[in-house]
This record gives C-alpha cells, structure tokens and sequence, in this order.
C-alpha cells in the first residue's frame, strides 16, 4: 500500500507527495482544518484511507486498482443531513433526507474515490462527502475533498495508493 502525504503552504496552495513525486493538488476552499465541520468547506486533516471507488462507465473506463470499483448509476447518492441516520452514507435516490447526487453533470464525478473521514463511526455534523475526484472547472476549491488530474488519479490509483495524510501548515 502507498501512503501519499498532502501538505498545504499558504492559503488553498496543496501538493501531494507521492513515489519520489510533488503533485499539485486542489482542496476545500475553507482550506484544512484539524477539526472539520458539515459545510465548513475545509478538507480535513489526518489520514485518510482510500475506501472504494465509482467511476461514470458512460464517460470512463474502469479504474484499475486494489480497492472496490463500482460504475455509477443516476440513482447513486451520498446523505449529507446531519440529523439523518444515513448522515455521510452512500444512499440510493430518491432519499428523503438532503443529500448529494453522484451522477453528475459536469465530469468531477467521472472517478470518485471514497476516503475514509467520519465513517467508523459516524459523528453528525463532523462533515461527509469527502472525496479524492476530478478537479472541478477552472481549477476552483473543492467543497472540502482533494482533487488531481485524472491521469495522475488513475496513475496513483494504479500503483496501490492506500491513504492519504493531510498535513496542515
């Protein structure tokens, strides 16, 4: 298992650190914070273990790699409401509680790795959602996962990356 270190300099400023390599990389726009909260927008600190991964079949071939792989579908969500007990859970829609769509339009989306953040256990409110994707349009802050380039994702993905350790300054 590779372990890869994200470490942040000034403002949104992030670089992985992996395989003897420095990666931009793009996060929250509330930055890293050591004690993240449900819509702070902030990428939280610690390690992060890759859980599973969904990819947009009709977009993207199959990441290769040793976690889960899952294509999505248009019924694929993931419960951010706090107050609901499948807060920060992959949901099928529709769900009645709010709740993310994974089945995008724009292609963020097109490769999702689950990270491991407020899931064993669940703490409501601490944040869901977080994710390793595709850089949103523009290269503009994340809502608080961490996002690379999709050659670089399939590339990491593909040598057995494990986890991430986010660093703040």
């Amino acid at each position: 298992m590779i372990r890869a270190i994200l470490q942040t300099n000034t403002g949104l400023d992030a670089q992985l650190h992996c395989m003897r390599e420095i990666i931009p990389a793009i996060i929250g726009a509330g930055g890293v914070k050591n004690r993240k909260t449900e819509g702070d927008h902030a990428t939280p600190s610690g390690i992060l273990p890759l859980r599973r991964v969904f990819y947009r079949a009709d977009r993207v071939p199959s990441p290769v790699c040793h976690l889960p792989v899952e294509p999505l579908s248009p019924l694929d969500g993931w419960c951010d409401d706090p107050d609901h007990p499948d807060y920060n859970r992959y949901v099928s829609l529709p769900h009645p509680a709010r709740h993310e769509r994974l089945w995008r339009e724009d292609h963020v989306y097109d490769i999702v790795v689950v990270l491991g953040y407020n899931d064993d256990p669940v703490h409501s409110g601490a944040g869901s959602a977080i994710f390793l994707h595709l850089p949103p349009d523009g290269g503009r802050p994340t809502e608080g996962c961490i996002a690379l380039p999709e050659p670089v994702l399939r590339r990491l993905l593909a040598a057995g990356l494990g986890e991430i350790d986010v660093r703040p300054v």
